[in-house]
């Protein structure tokens, strides 16, 4: 394994040693279902889809968990805010995550739990805490039981804090805790709460605190030690360091690296929720594909923030064309054929943390060859370099000759729609041509044009390609 990842528990760059070799565990926190994803929150998981596909291409099994994260204060909000069913709310948004991942490629993770179907799980970690003396049950006959901060001398270190230098934690009113800064792991059943949204407990009916959720359920899929925890660098603290803390604490080794990618920023501030429909995964790709949507949020180094804006978004959309239009090109002239293998530079570039971009710099070198290659007709010496590409893109996720990408929802029939509409135009041009009506064809060059379809006469004969 040659994989060095920065962990943000070291802050070091380290070697990915597999707790059992051959097999890969992840864990990266999904989305609390309030609401449906924007690109913020896809991005987590356009990293951890590339991730996952390389520690595959490198002949590694990976099993990817990513929870669901489906009971929680802003969802009973939104609830009460809708009038309606708080689990109704939450799943309407799961399936707006489910369409995320389609429209964007990603691959579905190994396990999706749901933190509701896990209640059993985070009650057993619960008593264990309260057995080794870091948890207890508040004084104020909330019901709610919280983590003793103090009581584990390691809190702070995956945020790199000192305690007395935290704010109180705000999952709950300071009144039956011993510290402000302590967590809750539970939560008592409220006045005016759905009684839905309660679970029988030896401490009274309640639910269970957002962090708790995330440690109960990587333990049960991943066992008590696993390679890698993830998720956008927002959640380093406070909930990866409360994870951190009440797993160690009680008696589990948790994840060897922590891997968190940098935020989509918006206006130089961090994307919310409270952004607005415009940037939801679903809006954006009314806009631009979904594929070059995806080439966006993939080109950037992960530990990178991205600023977002809808020029940034155009040129990443100019860019992607210019990579696919050489695929489809030598797909055309040399036939589709086989992925290959990546080169030695490309696979030491991801082996270097995940570095796309020196990863994309080679591709590039590799579609810059191919390209003198299809002026020059060489089309034996296209087929391994087009093999070559085709294979470092399938690791990205981005081969446009891959079947998600031509029969998906990510507006292929659309493309596909297109294609014959605009090849019937070309025939017509090239009617007009052969008959030396000069000024027909020159009328159906300027209408594509107009539409934004560039045409190009090759020796092979037009090629099409969206402005």
């Amino acid at each position: 394994m040659t994989l060095r990842l920065y962990n943000s528990a070291t802050r070091e760059t380290t070697a990915l040693e597999p707790v059992v070799p051959g097999r890969v565990g992840v864990y990266h926190c999904g989305l609390t279902v309030q609401g449906p994803p924007h690109i913020g929150h896809i991005r987590k998981e356009v990293v951890f889809d590339v991730l996952r596909r390389w520690l595959v291409h490198e002949g590694l099994e990976v099993t990817i968990v990513a929870n669901v994260t489906d009971i929680d204060d802003k969802i009973l909000q939104k609830g009460a805010e809708q009038d309606r069913e708080w689990f109704a709310v939450a799943y309407e948004n799961e399936r707006a995550l489910h369409q995320a991942y389609d429209v964007l490629g990603c691959l579905p993770p190994t396990y999706e739990p749901r933190a509701t179907g896990h209640v059993p799980e985070m009650l057993e970690m619960i008593r264990e805490l309260i057995d080794r003396g870091h948890a207890y049950v508040a004084g104020d006959d909330s019901g709610d039981v919280y983590f003793d901060v103090r009581s584990w001398p390691h809190y702070g270190e995956l945020s790199n804090q000192r305690i007395d230098d935290m704010q109180a934690a705000e999952d709950a009113p300071p009144d039956g805790k011993r510290d402000p800064r302590d967590f809750a792991l539970w939560k008592g059943h409220k006045d005016g709460e759905p009684e839905t949204a309660a679970w029988p407990t030896p401490w009274g009916r309640g639910r269970p605190g957002w962090h708790l959720e995330c440690s109960a359920m990587a333990a049960k899929y991943l066992g008590h030690e696993f390679d890698i925890h993830g998720g956008g660098l927002d959640l380093r603290f406070p909930h990866h360091e409360n994870e951190l803390a009440q797993s160690r604490a009680a008696g589990q080794a948790f994840a060897r690296v922590w891997m968190h990618n940098a935020m989509v920023n918006l206006g130089g501030a961090k994307m919310a929720k409270s952004v607005g429909n415009t940037l939801m995964v679903s809006e954006v790709v009314k806009r631009v594909r979904p594929i070059a949507l995806r080439y966006y949020l993939v080109a950037a180094h992960y530990r990178s923030i991205i600023e977002f804006s809808e020029e940034s978004l155009a040129e990443a959309a100019v860019a992607w064309d210019r990579i696919e239009g050489f695929v489809r090109r030598a797909a055309e002239l040399a036939g589709p054929g086989q992925l290959g293998d990546v080169t030695p530079a490309f696979a030491a570039a991801l082996d270097d943390d995940l570095s796309i971009p020196a990863a994309l710099a080679d591709l590039q070198a590799s579609i810059a060859d191919g390209n003198k290659l299809i002026s020059a007709g060489d089309i034996d010496a296209l087929h391994p370099v087009l093999a070559t590409v085709r294979a470092e893109l399938d690791v990205l996720g981005l081969d446009p000759l891959a079947p998600n990408w031509n029969t998906s929802t990510g507006s292929a029939s659309t493309e596909q729609a297109l294609d014959v509409l605009v090849r019937a135009l070309l025939d017509q041009r090239m009617a007009a041509r052969a008959a030396k009506d000069f000024a027909a064809a020159d009328a159906v060059r300027d209408q594509l044009a107009a539409a934004g379809v560039e045409v190009e006469d090759t020796p092979q004969g037009p090629r099409w390609s969206v402005n």
